[in-house]
C-alpha cells in the first residue's frame, strides 16, 4: 500500500522500529539508518528546541499536564478499566491538582472514538446561564456587560454530568473506583509542582478577597510553593458525596444547595431549579479535511471550527515549503487566524440559540473565497467576519487503551481559578463562563436566560481512512485553535513527530481590542524565542507587531498516535507545563 507523502513523513517517528521511510516510497521501505552507521540520530525537523525523545507503548497510554494525574490514569487502565473510565479519573485527579486550570466548578468537552462500535462520538458537557440571568437584570445593576469575575460571571458547571454521561454510555467502572485515587490524594495531600505552583503564586492577591477561596487555597497564608504538599479536605468531601450518590449528589444534592446558598448570599443568580435541570448533550463532531487528514472538533458553542477554518484556509498555501517558522509560513497563520477569529465573533455561540451556519463556515468554498482577503506580503489592519451563507486556563488530557478505545477531553473554570470565588467549603473554584456572553442583544452570544456562552475549549481527534490516527489538544484560551493549527502543521507538513510538534517554537496573534465582536484588528504577534530574530524583523517589515512572550502564553499540548503501522502508541507532551506522557 503506498501512503501519501505527508503521511510517509509522519511514521519517520518510529524510524528506529521500521528503519528509514522514503517520503512518498512504499510504506516499510528501508535504508541504512544512522543507527546502522554508528552515528546519532537526527529527529525528522533536527530542531534545536526538542526536548526529549516520543514515548512509545504497546497497550495503553496517559497524556496529561500533571504527573501524578497521568499515573491515576495508567493505574486504573492497568486495574482493567478502559480509556473513558481513566479519562475520568485523570480529570478528577486535575481538579485537584491543577486547581486553577480546572474543576467541577467548571465545564467539559469529549471526543470518543469507540473500539466496538468503530464509531467517534462527541460530548457537550457545558453549563449555561441562570434563568434569572437577563440583560435587563444586569442593567437594573448598572453593568454594561457580564463581571468577568465573582458571582455573578457563574453558569451552571457542567463536568460532573459529562463524567457521568461518559460512565454510563462507554465506562466500565463506578464513580466511587474512578474517584477514588483523586479522594485519597485530596485527604493526604500531594506535593506541587514547579510551573503550578508559580501560576498558584500569581493568584495569591484575587483569592484573598473571598475568604473560602483563601481558606482552600492558601494554607498558611499563601499559596504552595514547589515541593509543599497541598491537602483540600473540601474537595475530598465532594468527591465522596459524588461516589456515594452519583451526579445527583452534585446537581440535586448538597453541594448545589451550598453553591446555590452562598450565591443568594453574594448577587448570584443560580438556583436548585438551574442545577437540576442541567443536562449534557451528545453531539454530531465537525470535521474538515486537511491535506488528506480528517480533523475533528465539536461544533458551537465550542470554537473549535476555529482551527478547522484556519486550517481550510492554509490548505490553499504549500506551508511546507515556506519553510518552518519562516516570515513567510508565520505570516499566514497570523492572517489565516484573523480571518478565523472574525468569524468565531459573530457565529460561535449557543446553537439552541440560533440557526448557526457551522456546515458553511467549514467548507472549503468558504475558505477559498477568505483566502483572497490575505495579501503575501502585508499585514492586514482589520477583517471583518464574512457571510458564508453567501457562497463566494484549561487542562486537556488524552488516553488510549489495549482496545484502542481513545478520549480527548477538555475541561477548564476559564480564567485562572475562575470567578475567584470558592462557594463555603465546597474545595473548587466556580467558573466564570458568563463573562464570555455580549450585552448586545442582537448577537447570537447575548446574554439570555437558560443559555450557553462561547467556549473557547476544543478537544481535537484526526481519523485517517476511517480509523483514529491522532488524539491531540492544546489549552490556553484564545491559543487553543492557534495552538491545534501549528501542532497540526508540525505534523503533517513538517514532518515531525509528536514530542517535536509541541516543543517547537509557538506564536500567539492577539488583538489589540478583545470582545465579542465580529470583526478583529491588526494585532500583535506574541512570539516564543525559539524564532530567531530574523524572522520577527521580516515580520515587522511586512507590518506585524511584534512582541517576545515566553511558553506561559502558549497553551499547554498532549498527544496519542496510534501507529498505522505497528499499532504502538506514540506520546508527546508540552514542556510548558509539568506534564507527562506514560504508557505500559
Amino acid at each position: 500500500m503506498r501512503w501519501s507523502q505527508p503521511l510517509a513523513i509522519l511514521l519517520l517517528s518510529a524510524i528506529t522500529l521500521l528503519g528509514a521511510i522514503v517520503p512518498g516510497g512504499e510504506a516499510g521501505q528501508q535504508s541504512e539508518t544512522p543507527q546502522a552507521r554508528g552515528g546519532g540520530y537526527d529527529r525528522p525537523a533536527r530542531s534545536p528546541h526538542s526536548s526529549r525523545s516520543e514515548v512509545i507503548a504497546p497497550h495503553g497510554m496517559v497524556a496529561a499536564s500533571q504527573p501524578l494525574a497521568a499515573q491515576v490514569g495508567i493505574e486504573i487502565l492497568k486495574a482493567g478499566g478502559n480509556a473513558i473510565d481513566a479519562a475520568v479519573a485523570v480529570n478528577a485527579m486535575l481538579g485537584l491538582v491543577e486547581p486553577h486550570m480546572n474543576g467541577i466548578g467548571g465545564d467539559m468537552f469529549a471526543i470518543v472514538w469507540d473500539a466496538e462500535s468503530q464509531k467517534m462520538y462527541a460530548l457537550n458537557a457545558t453549563g449555561r446561564s441562570g434563568h434569572a440571568f437577563t440583560r435587563e437584570f444586569l442593567e437594573s445593576r448598572d453593568l454594561r456587560e457580564v463581571p468577568t469575575f465573582g458571582p455573578l460571571s457563574w453558569m451552571v458547571p457542567g463536568a460532573v454530568d459529562g463524567w457521568n454521561e461518559l460512565l454510563e454510555r462507554f465506562g466500565t467502572m463506578s464513580f466511587a473506583e474512578v474517584l477514588a485515587p483523586a479522594i485519597g490524594y485530596a485527604r493526604d495531600g500531594f506535593p506541587v509542582t514547579e510551573i503550578i505552583s508559580g501560576n498558584w503564586q500569581a493568584a495569591e492577591e484575587a483569592l484573598r478577597e473571598w475568604p473560602d477561596s483563601a481558606a482552600t487555597y492558601l494554607p498558611n497564608g499563601g499559596a504552595p510553593r514547589p515541593g509543599q504538599v497541598f491537602q483540600n479536605p473540601g474537595l475530598a468531601r465532594s468527591y465522596e458525596i459524588i461516589a456515594e450518590q452519583g451526579r445527583d449528589g452534585f446537581y440535586r444534592g448538597p453541594i448545589a444547595e451550598q453553591i446555590v446558598a452562598f450565591g443568594e448570599a453574594n448577587g448570584a443568580v443560580l438556583s436548585m431549579r438551574d442545577f437540576a435541570e442541567h443536562t449534557s448533550t451528545w453531539v454530531e463532531p465537525v470535521g474538515s479535511n486537511y491535506r488528506g487528514y480528517e480533523v475533528w472538533q465539536l461544533p458551537p458553542n465550542s470554537h473549535g471550527i476555529t482551527a478547522l477554518m484556519m486550517l481550510n484556509i492554509l490548505e490553499g498555501y504549500d506551508i511546507a515549503a515556506l519553510g518552518h517558522n519562516s516570515a513567510e509560513s508565520l505570516h499566514l497563520i497570523a492572517e489565516a487566524k484573523k480571518l478565523a477569529f472574525a468569524d468565531r465573533a459573530k457565529y460561535v455561540a449557543d446553537p439552541e440559540a440560533g440557526e448557526l451556519p457551522i456546515a458553511e463556515l467549514v467548507s472549503k468554498e468558504y475558505a477559498a473565497a477568505r483566502r483572497q482577503l490575505i495579501d503575501l506580503q502585508q499585514a492586514s489592519d482589520d477583517f471583518i467576519a464574512g457571510d458564508p451563507l453567501e457562497h463566494g486556563d484549561t487542562v486537556y488530557m488524552t488516553v488510549v487503551d489495549k482496545d484502542r478505545n481513545a478520549v480527548s477531553l477538555i475541561e477548564s473554570i476559564y480564567y485562572s481559578f475562575g470567578s475567584h470565588v470558592v462557594p463555603g467549603d465546597v474545595g473548587f473554584a466556580m467558573q466564570n463562563r458568563a463573562s464570555g456572553f455580549s450585552m448586545d442583544s442582537d448577537h447570537y452570544n447575548a446574554v439570555g436566560p437558560h443559555k450557553r456562552s462561547l467556549h473557547t475549549n476544543m478537544p481535537g481527534m484526526v481519523t485517517k481512512d476511517g480509523r483514529p490516527l491522532l488524539v491531540y489538544g492544546v489549552m490556553g484560551g484564545n491559543m487553543q485553535p492557534q495552538g491545534h493549527t501549528q501542532v497540526l502543521l508540525n505534523i503533517i507538513d513538517f514532518g515531525m513527530n509528536l514530542q517535536e510538534a509541541g516543543d517547537a517554537a509557538r506564536i500567539r496573534h492577539q488583538p489589540d481590542t478583545p470582545g465579542a465582536v465580529a470583526r478583529t484588528n491588526g494585532g500583535t504577534i506574541l512570539m516564543e524565542s525559539g524564532i530567531p530574530e530574523e524572522v520577527a524583523a521580516a515580520l515587522r517589515a511586512m507590518g506585524h507587531q511584534v512582541r517576545r512572550a515566553d511558553g506561559g502564553v502558549m497553551g499547554g499540548y498532549q498527544a496519542i498516535l496510534i501507529h498505522p503501522l505497528t499499532g504502538m502508541l506514540h506520546g508527546g507532551t508540552d514542556p510548558r507545563k509539568d506534564g507527562m506522557v506514560i504508557g505500559y
